[in-house]
């Protein structure tokens, strides 16, 4: 929005990421898109800092990181996100990190992944 350009352009663009959807950019499958690959994100950053606090330096850090991942080499094999306004998405990664340590940092995101991923061999789980 600060950029005045079109806010939903970056949310088609990540559609084209799901597969057969290469070159038909559209809102809803940018909202599964992004909400798949941030929900991978964040398992991995929870994996990764899962023994230290990851809190919203590193985590700004670690938006950066996948900024480079995502814009610099997976970017290239997709035209509508490589065309994409780079500081913007950059941005907006590091601002994802941050949040993402932040959140993390509290504790209150970190237990839920947790038992979200070992519910299945947590002792004493009867729920199935």
């Amino acid at each position: 929005m600060l950029t005045r350009g079109d806010v939903l352009a970056a949310t088609r663009a990540a559609g084209t990421l799901l597969p057969g959807r290469r070159d038909r950019p559209g809102v809803a499958a940018g909202l599964v898109a992004h909400i798949g690959i941030s929900s991978l994100w964040t398992v991995v950053l929870s994996f990764a800092f899962r023994r230290q606090e990851l809190g919203v330096t590193r985590g700004a850090v670690a938006g950066l990181a996948i900024a480079a991942l995502d814009l610099g080499i997976v970017a290239r094999a997709y035209p509508a996100v490589r065309t994409l306004p780079r500081v913007p998405q950059v941005l907006d990664h590091l601002v994802f990190g941050a949040v993402l340590g932040g959140l993390l940092h509290s504790g209150r995101f970190r237990g839920r992944i947790a038992q979200a991923t070992t519910w299945t061999t947590s002792p004493g789980c009867s729920e199935l």
